[in-house]
């Protein structure tokens, strides 16, 4: 099975000034609020294009993440961990999705994610 990557997000301490950088940089647009309120998906102008977001922390720190299309979410943070990575946050399902994020052993972030 192919896992594509299917969602970027930029998790930032002050949304609505990371919102309007990349507005003003690279033209994307605020296309519709999401499921967590500040959390926003991004119109980025190509049509096909993973979806974007840009939204709150949710951890300590500013982050870009991409999620990686998966089976079974839980799962996959399980084998990351066998592997020796580190599980971020643990599976959790928002309206229509299952997500996750892990590090891997040298502290690289990844999501994934089951529709």
């Amino acid at each position: 099975m192919p896992h594509p990557v299917i969602h970027v997000e930029i998790r930032s301490g002050d949304p609505d000034a990371t919102r309007a950088f990349f507005a003003d940089l690279l033209d994307w647009q605020v296309a519709s609020e999401g499921a967590i309120p500040g959390y926003t998906f991004i119109d980025t102008g190509v049509p096909g294009g993973p979806a974007t977001a840009i939204g709150p922390r949710q951890g300590a720190e500013d982050e870009v993440l991409f999620f990686v299309a998966v089976a079974d979410v839980a799962e996959t943070l399980r084998r990351a961990e066998e592997l020796g990575g580190t599980i971020i946050q643990p599976a959790q399902e928002v309206p229509d999705v299952t997500f996750g994020v892990f590090a891997d052993p040298q502290g690289h972030k990844v999501g994934v994610a089951a529709s």
